[in-house]
């Protein structure tokens, strides 16, 4: 997976895409339907490119893959989980603005 884009995740790609990563990730947990996912996408995008090289940017469609937002305790969506040494960190729920979402992983990455 190329750097500062969003890959899709699915069952059988989470551990290694997320879990596993070296650096932290933010998992945007999303479905085609959902029109506040539709408005976070972009800025879920341009996250991606923003922070090319410091932060892996993963996406979930939680109608094709349900068991893993059950998994990850997703019961509303957009859902946006920042994972860091496989574990997580941080949650947003809803639509957020652009600066609330940069503040966020300007924060995590912060944090070290």
């Amino acid at each position: 997976m190329p750097d500062g884009v969003v890959a899709e995740a699915d069952e059988a790609t989470f551990g290694t895409l997320v879990l596993e990563a070296s650096g932290p990730v933010l998992v945007a947990f999303s479905a085609e339907w959902c029109v506040p996912c539709r408005l976070v996408d972009p800025v879920v995008a341009e996250l991606a490119a923003t922070y090319r090289g410091r932060l892996r940017v993963v996406r979930v469609d939680t109608d094709a893959h349900p068991g893993l937002a059950t998994t990850h305790g997703v019961d509303s969506i957009p859902s946006l989980q920042v994972f860091a040494a496989g574990s997580l960190v941080r949650t947003v729920v809803g639509a957020q603005p652009k600066p609330e979402l940069v503040a966020l992983v300007e924060g995590v990455l912060a944090a070290g």
